[in-house]
């Protein structure tokens, strides 16, 4: 049990993560699951200096959104791949795979995150270290535009346009 917990906690405080990618979406993710291109890697926004251009959230309005939960004190891993028509396709940890199809008012509200400008901005703002162990970490993928936060009390408060979706898309395929 003891070495269990040290392995979770473990993965939980990898010192760089780019050496490790679990809050990527796994491979299985969907069934049409394809690369991303990752962002370009921006400096913290500078006082008077113009902010870098890249692409924009509107850039993925219209294509495929994608939302990684990783963590907990179960050490979930849970994949969500939404098409632009709605449908979409949920993956957990152990490979169970369940689908279905967003309502129109959830696709209609999804479309409108998905679309919102904020979530360029906060896909720009510097990561932060966590303070908390087993707190969830979400990484959401809406076309081009990478953005995430991990769910810890102690951390400041998450993205707002990007919590809005991660919890629409839990909400809605839960």
């Amino acid at each position: 049990m003891i070495a269990l917990l040290a392995a979770t906690l473990a993965g939980c405080t990898a010192a760089d993560p780019a050496d490790s990618t679990p809050d990527r979406p796994p491979a299985t993710a969907g069934p049409t699951s394809t690369a991303t291109t990752p962002l370009p890697t921006t400096a913290p926004a500078t006082p008077g200096v113009p902010a870098p251009t890249g692409p924009t959230a509107t850039d993925g309005a219209t294509g495929r959104v994608m939302l990684f939960r990783s963590g907990g004190f179960a050490g979930r891993g849970d994949a969500v791949t939404v098409e632009p028509d709605g449908r979409w396709t949920m993956v957990d940890r152990a490979g169970s795979r369940r689908t279905g199809r967003l309502d129109p008012a959830d696709l209609g509200r999804l479309r409108g995150l998905a679309a919102d400008p904020r979530l360029t901005a906060e896909a720009r703002r510097p990561t932060a270290s966590t303070g908390c162990a087993d707190a969830f970490s979400y990484r959401l993928t809406v076309g081009t535009v990478e953005t995430g936060y991990v769910d810890c009390p102690a951390d400041p408060a998450p993205p707002p346009a990007t919590r809005a979706l991660v919890e629409l898309l839990l909400r809605a395929t839960g």
